[in-house]
């Protein structure tokens, strides 16, 4: 699962938005996941804050992220500073209501529930934003 949540840069709104895919990610998710942000921006210039992880430091990410620099600035967190990254408690907010007990018979019927907590979310703006002020950033 690829997953951002996109703020608005006066405050007045917050988005989810999420990419659930079977399999790893390789290079060409994250790319595609990344360029699909700007419909829901806007256009808008963005700030990307995300974990760093090896698969997102090779030298296609970096080529693509050199190309997009007149729209897209990005700030690279440890990968282990869960604590600082909105979108873990996008997470933790998931697993706790719709995921909470849940013993499904598949993968697939996992989906549905993760699925309707991601909706759920990213239609609660003040969520958002709450999760944003949980990890010490603001808008």
């Amino acid at each position: 699962m690829a997953s951002a949540i996109a703020f608005a840069p006066d405050g007045s709104d917050a988005a989810l938005v999420f990419s659930v895919r079977a399999g790893s990610f390789n290079d060409e998710e994250p790319i595609e996941f990344i360029s699909e942000l700007r419909e829901p921006i806007g256009g808008d210039k963005a700030r990307l804050i995300w974990d760093g992880l090896t698969s997102q430091r090779s030298r296609v990410m970096k080529a693509f992220f050199a190309t997009q620099r007149h729209w897209l600035v990005t700030e690279r967190l440890p990968p282990e500073g869960h604590d600082l990254k909105p979108v873990e408690q996008v997470r933790g907010d998931s697993k706790n209501r719709e995921l909470a007990n849940l013993c499904p018979d598949t993968v697939e019927e996992a989906a549905v529930f993760a699925d309707d907590g991601l909706v759920r979310i990213g239609e609660e703006t003040r969520l958002c934003f709450s999760f944003l002020r949980h990890c010490g950033l603001s808008s």
